[in-house]
């Protein structure tokens, strides 16, 4: 298998074995491989031509890629508020691929059987779930937020009992990394001390090699604050919905993970929720910025000793930088939306024309993401907002601030029109490729939805794309089912 451009190393089971446990995928029985990314094989390295002749045993498990070295990953996390001790209980790491540029990325078997960690659970994973998470990953790298995502899915040919039997399936996963603020809560509570600063010199090396002493690991922590907050505002601004935002859920990388309930907002509204298991709509819409920084709290928390040998020092300057959260995610978010609008130079009406904007679309239930194409586009069609005097008001505010600013109104629109999604994993369309899928064996609608969000920005996508979903199509609630 040498010849299908495997370069396999394995940095994260050099920490102490306290950290993962070894173990082997479960054989499936008739794997079948159902979507592969291509264009994202060549960027690892791979060969695909190589790769079809043993694509459905490697990502289903049954064979283990040269240089493979396949674990299970310990870590807990703060689940809707509570703590509790998790690992991967459905998930295998098989090793690090090499890339040609020299970066290095997890690849890891998701669904492929039982680990020391599955409790109750039998490791394996039904196809819909898995499907949902190879679309919106690659949704969510097309429109240029960092993601973990999909290399290949494989259908099992075995069945998984949830609520019915359904097919199984298994994804491979592609990450920066799997650590995770979870990864380090469960190190901080090992016995020996000693392991949280491995991890977190681990974690530097690998995901911010910049960092120096002094204040290494005080560093550490505003850079994956940083991070975060930029991630968040990304989801914000293409009104994505995580549905699941547990500390586990969590990268240390700041790449999106973990799409379960996950979905993007149609009618622009704060309050919205998608998840079935989140009943307190703990991490609706308009609680992701605040849930990210009490995720990152918790990360803080654990590197307390690390930061200042007197605790309660430490508490006081991981506070501060905590404090700025707020600020770092507001200036991204803020930076995000005058794009979205055309506006450049910060001015002081900015903020305001753009939290009118999102204020009336409340109102009149505009659609999130057609009313920004749509103002990309200067066309206005015949919606409630686009006819109310609230709007006319605004709109010639707007035009004003266009025509008033350095940049030409049309390269505005240029610049308005490259962060504008014009496609978006729409719940509907999604849930329709699942049902087809799941039901029928279908993959044709997964393939071309696939297709048509590579290129998010373009605009001769066929109108069924484009759309919102009419009354009777909405999905109002989207479940884990994993």
């Amino acid at each position: 298998m040498k010849e299908s451009g495997w370069q396999l190393e394995h940095s994260y089971a050099g920490l102490p074995d306290v950290f993962y446990k070894e173990t082997q995928p479960e054989t499936a029985e008739f794997p079948e491989i159902v979507l592969f990314n291509w264009n994202l094989a060549k960027s690892l390295g791979l060969d695909p031509r190589n790769l079809q002749l043993e694509s459905s045993e490697v990502f289903s498990g049954n064979r283990i890629p040269d240089g493979g070295l396949p674990i299970a990953q310990a870590y807990a996390g703060h689940q809707f508020g509570n703590f509790t001790m998790l690992g991967d209980g459905r998930a295998i790491l098989l090793g690090e691929q090499i890339t040609p540029e020299g970066r290095r990325v997890d690849i890891q078997l998701k669904g492929a059987g039982r680990t020391v960690f599955s409790r109750m659970g039998d490791g394996r994973s039904p196809l819909g779930p898995m499907l949902r998470e190879y679309i919106i990953s690659e949704a969510m790298h097309a429109l240029d937020i960092p993601s973990t995502r999909g290399l290949a899915l494989v259908t099992t040919g075995e069945a998984v009992s949830r609520d019915r039997m359904l097919p199984g399936a298994v994804l491979t996963r592609v990450a920066a990394s799997h650590l995770r603020v979870g990864t380090f809560e469960y190190a901080a509570r090992l016995e020996d001390a000693s392991h949280i600063r491995t991890l977190a010199d681990y974690a530097m090396e690998r995901h911010y090699p910049e960092i120096e002493v002094p204040d290494k690991y005080l560093k550490f922590l505003d850079a994956v604050i940083d991070r975060q907050a930029a991630l968040i505002s990304r989801w914000q601004l293409v009104g994505f919905i995580h549905g699941v935002m547990n500390t586990d859920n969590m990268t240390i990388s700041g790449e999106t993970i973990d799409y379960g309930p996950c979905a993007f907002m149609d009618m622009y509204d704060p309050e919205t929720v998608f998840s079935s298991i989140d009943v307190n709509k703990r991490y609706r819409y308009r609680n992701q910025p605040g849930i990210a920084q009490w995720n990152l709290a918790r990360l803080a928390e654990t590197l307390l000793p690390l930061i200042h040998d007197d605790k309660e020092e430490a508490m006081k300057i991981a506070q501060a930088s905590l404090g700025n959260f707020g600020k770092l995610y507001n200036n991204y978010w803020q930076s995000g939306m005058r794009r979205k609008i055309g506006l450049v130079g910060g001015e002081e009406i900015d903020d305001s024309l753009a939290n009118e904007l999102l204020d009336l679309m409340h109102q009149y239930k505009a659609d999130f993401t057609k009313t920004f194409r749509m103002l990309s586009l200067d066309a206005l069609e015949d919606m409630p907002l686009y006819a109310t005097e609230a709007f006319k008001n605004w709109y010639e505010r707007w035009q004003e601030r266009l025509e008033s600013q350095r940049l030409p109104v049309e390269s505005a629109y240029e610049q308005m029109r490259s962060v504008n999604p014009a496609v978006i994993p729409r719940n509907h369309l999604v849930e329709e490729a699942l049902d087809a899928a799941v039901e029928n064996g279908d993959f044709t609608k997964a393939s071309k939805l696939i297709e048509v969000l590579s290129s998010p920005f373009e605009d001769g996508h066929d109108r069924m794309f484009k759309e919102p979903p009419e009354d009777e199509e909405r999905v109002h609630m989207t479940y884990c089912g994993t």
